[in-house]
């Protein structure tokens, strides 16, 4: 009786020695040429499905039992010699790796009965830990020279009790690293992807186990397939054995899923009528009723946020350089006018977002950081932030204003390049943020004065606004009318809500649920949220416009108008960000109908946002023109004129000494033609800045 499981065992072996033979001759043969550099043979899991009646019953014991299949593989390997090293050697060890699992577990749906199993787990690299030898198998020699091996596992070092010679009664033994065998080894943690998420889960993390020729593969940010064996571990708290275990996954294979909206299932049902709906001639009007529509007016607003929803393209160009598709949206308001909502609102619609508050996030929660906590052993490791984890999606982050100076300055290559650069405790490392932001923020002082600079009113550093493709400026002026709208839309809201909640308690008689569906039209959004999602996605997947004659000319027209080439000496209105930016727009404009082609009506509709947004920002009332440098760069034109002017003032006056008095240089600048007011202004920020001084009341000194 006892040889049928061996027989057993030996027709295992023969199965895989057959379907190694047929389906993996080539790549054997690679890995005896190139062995030890290559020592991994990667088996595609749907191959040994195909491989007949046999292949069914493998792939299945695969699944329940990988522990035994992998010592099959490698039985198979050994006895039909597939693998010969270039000295006609058997290879000392080989890694057998499976990909291409049918299903693929949710982290947070891991249970007991998955211990020992073959497992596929997808998610983003939340952490990784430098890569560091572990020590395998152990030899320990006794003081009268016998060896003891003995093997290692995953955790606690574990050493012989004594020599294990017979006869040796030794029972002091010491390690040997030179005999022992090593193999490199990471760890890596694997948060859920933020799309499955939806609410305010936490989303769940889980530790992988990495070894070999797989270490250092992958950095964080990334996002994985990893399949690997479940394994359990003890816990131990403070010395004392737990009879709660952790788990981890010991793994096998790692795939790199560079899958944009891949997540989100779109059924040939579904795709029909996205079609059906790109078609729709109202289809602007409709996308853009269907971002926040609880929330009144604001149409400029929710058109900019759902072009920013489809984006426009990203480039590679030959020679490596990255432009970017992603577009960048700025809210400034005055508080109360729902830019929090409309955020939390972006992140219902995009197929994948992630929503922070910059009050609470530091830059490294935004951008990624070195960390030095249990999970390394105390070593350092590397933790990617929101903005990293909203790779190819939307990062919504509310209250920029609040947020540190230095954690700002975090945003600037994340938005530009695209990418997070990481230079701490010895880890050197470059992290892709390919998402669009969408930011809000209040004015410095509150609330916006309509009479006031608005460039002063912004409280964020001018490098930083220059790279947001639009900025709103969303002011809360009283208007009868308007108000009147406002009020109705929002009590109407709240009554059809009351309504709701009423009848759900007690039913109420006459209240049905097409009274009920009528009565919420009105804040109710033109497309389901879920298929909108569909919608972006499968627009983000198919469609990429190219520009036509038509639509070139309108925007190298409207560029050219602002730039107002004529006189030299204008304010500089716009800088080539902007052209870049219409070019973005409008690609979005044209995803938006799934269409091949971006036609001039698209250019019309972004050049009347853009300009709508520019009146706001960078219109110059005094001239007539736009200013960008108020922006830009923080200080408007004008302001740049008086300055020089009260320089060259104070030059004329005090000669060598470079002093005179204040009063005398108001005189002279107000002479050319400046206001009084302007000019003190004009000192103040000379002294301000560092680049006078007032020795003595009343007197002014260049330094």
């Amino acid at each position: 009786m006892e040889k049928v499981p061996e027989l057993h065992q030996g027709d295992r072996a023969d199965d895989w020695g057959r379907f190694l033979k047929s389906r993996y001759k080539k790549e054997l043969g690679e890995i005896s040429r190139l062995y030890p550099h290559r020592r991994s043979l990667v088996v595609d899991y749907r191959q040994i499905e195909r491989f007949g009646k046999a292949g069914i019953t493998l792939a299945d014991e695969l699944l329940e039992n990988p522990g035994k299949v992998l010592e099959d593989v490698w039985d198979a390997i050994k006895n039909n010699q597939l693998v010969r090293t270039r000295d006609g050697k058997e290879p000392k060890a080989l890694n057998i790796r499976f990909t291409n699992l049918p299903k693929k577990t949710a982290i947070r749906e891991i249970r007991s009965e998955d211990i020992n199993r073959f497992i596929s787990v997808e998610g983003i690299l939340r952490k990784t830990t430098e890569v560091r030898p572990r020590i395998v198998e152990a030899v320990f020699k006794c003081p009268a020279g016998h060896f003891t091996k003995k093997t290692q596992k995953y955790g606690k070092f574990i050493e012989p009790d004594g020599c294990a010679t017979d006869g040796c009664t030794f029972k002091k033994v010491e390690l040997v690293p030179k005999r022992s065998t090593f193999v490199d080894s990471q760890k890596l943690r694997v948060q859920e992807s933020p799309e499955g998420l939806r609410g305010g889960e936490q989303p769940q993390t889980l530790d992988i186990d990495v070894t070999d020729d797989l270490t250092g593969t992958v950095a964080p940010g990334d996002r994985v397939v990893i399949n690997g064996i479940l394994r359990s571990m003890q816990r131990v708290v403070k010395g004392e054995k737990s009879t709660v275990f952790d788990i981890f996954l010991e793994c096998n294979s790692i795939e790199i899923a560079e899958k944009e909206f891949e997540e989100v299932e779109i059924d040939e049902e579904a795709e029909d009528e996205i079609k059906k709906l790109s078609k729709d001639p109202m289809i602007y009007r409709m996308v853009t009723h269907s971002i926040a529509p609880t929330i009144y007016g604001n149409e400029d607003v929710k058109e900019a946020i759902t072009l920013q929803l489809f984006g426009g393209i990203a480039k590679e160009m030959p020679d490596g350089s990255h432009l970017r598709g992603d577009i960048h949206v700025l809210l400034i308001g005055d508080p109360g006018i729902a830019k929090s909502q409309l955020l939390r609102y972006i992140v219902k619609c995009s197929p994948r977002a992630i929503y922070t508050s910059g009050q609470s996030s530091t830059s490294a929660g935004l951008t990624a950081t070195a960390v030095k906590d249990e999970f390394g052993e105390g070593r350092w490791t590397l933790e990617a932030g929101a903005l990293v984890l909203a790779d190819m999606g939307i990062a919504a982050v509310d209250e920029m204003d609040k947020m540190q100076k230095e954690d700002r300055s975090a945003l600037h290559e994340a938005m530009e390049q695209q990418s997070i650069s990481v230079a701490k405790a010895g880890i050197t490392a470059t992290l892709k943020s390919r998402c669009a932001l969408l930011g809000a923020a209040n004015p410095k002082y509150g609330r916006f004065d309509m009479y006031g600079d608005i460039a002063d009113q912004i409280n964020m550093p001018p490098s930083l606004l220059s790279r947001f493709d639009l900025i709103f400026i969303m002011t809360d002026q009283p208007e009868q009318k308007r108000d009147l709208a406002i009020a109705e839309h929002i009590l109407k809201a709240h009554g059809v809500g009351e309504l709701i909640a009423q009848h759900k308690k007690t039913p109420i008689p006459g209240v049905t649920q097409e009274f009920i569906e009528q009565q919420l039209k009105p804040v109710m959004p033109d497309i389901d949220p879920a298929f909108f999602r569909k919608y972006v996605a499968y627009s983000k997947r198919t469609c990429f416009p190219i520009l036509s004659a038509e639509a070139k000319e309108a925007i190298v027209g409207y560029y050219l108008k602002l730039r107002g080439i004529a006189e030299p000496n204008k304010p500089v209105p716009v800088t080539a960000r902007q052209l870049e930016a219409l070019v973005r727009l409008a690609e979005a404009s044209a995803r938006i109908r799934l269409s091949d082609k971006i036609e001039a009506g698209d250019a019309e509709r972004v050049i009347h946002i853009v300009d709508a947004c520019l009146r706001q920002i960078a219109y110059d009332a005094k001239t007539g023109n736009f200013d960008i440098d108020k922006v830009a760069t923080g200080i408007s034109k004008e302001k740049r004129d008086i300055v020089r002017v009260i320089k060259d003032a104070i030059r004329d006056i005090g000669g060598e000494g470079r002093r005179a008095s204040i009063d005398q240089v108001i005189e002279a600048a107000a002479a050319k033609g400046f206001a009084h007011d302007k000019v003190r202004e004009g000192i103040e920020m000379l002294l301000r800045h560092g680049e006078a001084m007032e020795p003595k009341s009343g007197i002014i000194q260049l330094i």
